[in-house]
């Protein structure tokens, strides 16, 4: 089972909006956040004048799916963001409306140390998938001794840690679910029996697995050919799944999932499905229950009770 972890979270100016610092027990790291209106603020704190690793993350508009994000280092963070904080025809980033920069409180990141975090920073993006890197293909840094890059791996775990609970999902790994229940290895995170949603009038079957907080609906899965509803609700989340290739032109009208797609929620993976809002707590259903979504989890959660200690 994994260990629990210990995160100290500091708002800066007392509001959730502003400035906020983040450090993990027994991590030299530090972490510094805040929307690019706090920059004045953000570039007078000494973690600025540090060696450090910086986040620059803003929307993208032609993907609703997947923030664009850039990963740069320097020995002067504060410099540089005031660098990408000027207009774009000047050489700056206009993209970025967050910035989070990784420093060390005892100041022994150095100069090599953060180039080979860089490198490690941009393949690990680009390997998870979830945000449109700016800075295309990452350098390889291998001058480091074997005894830093261990470090360096470490460091950058940690990263991966604490920038989740900012609210910065880019570096979350993906949990592929199993498709071969006997496949399940006690070291992956635990899953949920898979489900069903069938729409026999479109012949339309979708499978799919609640596992590490997402729900995924499998490679091969059927969906509507098209988008019924109501022109609101997950209908750009449809859209925007045919445009990146996800959903495929099948046979018969229908689209076929190219590859495992992880939803926030299961009603948004039902609606996608359906090309249509649908509540995914009744439309989805257990295999080998018949359950619906909403029943196994209530069941779930009726059975941990029953187990609490008084």
């Amino acid at each position: 089972m994994t260990q629990g972890r210990s995160i100290r979270l500091f708002l800066v100016d007392g509001t959730p909006n502003g400035l906020l610092t983040a450090e993990i027990m027994n991590w030299t790291g530090h972490v510094l956040t805040g929307p690019r209106s706090k920059l004045s603020e953000l570039v007078q704190r000494p973690e600025c004048g540090r060696t450090g690793i910086y986040f620059l993350v803003g929307p993208d508009p032609e993907n609703s799916l997947r923030p664009l994000v850039y990963i740069g280092e320097s020995d002067d963070v504060g410099t540089r963001l005031k660098q990408h904080n000027r207009p774009e025809e000047k050489g700056g980033k206009d993209f970025w409306e967050k910035v989070c920069l990784v420093t060390s409180k005892d100041q022994n990141l150095t100069k090599a140390h953060v180039k080979y975090l860089e490198s490690l920073l941009i393949q690990s993006a680009g390997q998870v998938g979830r945000c449109k890197l700016i800075n295309g293909t990452a350098h390889e840094y291998i001058n480091l001794p074997e005894s830093d890059r261990a470090d360096m791996a470490f460091f950058l775990e940690q990263i991966r840690t604490v920038l989740p609970v900012l609210g910065l999902d880019f570096l979350r790994e993906t949990s592929r679910p199993s498709r071969e229940p006997e496949a399940t290895t006690a070291a992956e995170p635990e899953a949920s029996p898979r489900f069903t949603l069938e729409v026999p009038r479109h012949g339309i079957r979708a499978t799919g697995q609640e596992i590490d907080g997402e729900f995924y609906v499998f490679k091969g899965s059927l969906a509507r050919g098209g988008w019924v509803g109501t022109e609101r609700g997950y209908q750009s989340l449809y859209n925007q799944l045919c445009e990146d290739g996800v959903l495929v032109e099948g046979s018969n009208s229908i689209r076929v999932f190219n590859e495992d797609q992880s939803f926030s929620s299961p009603s948004a993976a039902a609606a996608v499905v359906s090309g249509r809002s649908a509540n995914g707590r009744i439309s989805w259903k257990a295999e080998d229950s018949g359950l619906t979504y909403g029943d196994w989890q209530d069941q779930q959660v009726s059975a941990a009770a029953e187990t609490a200690p008084e």
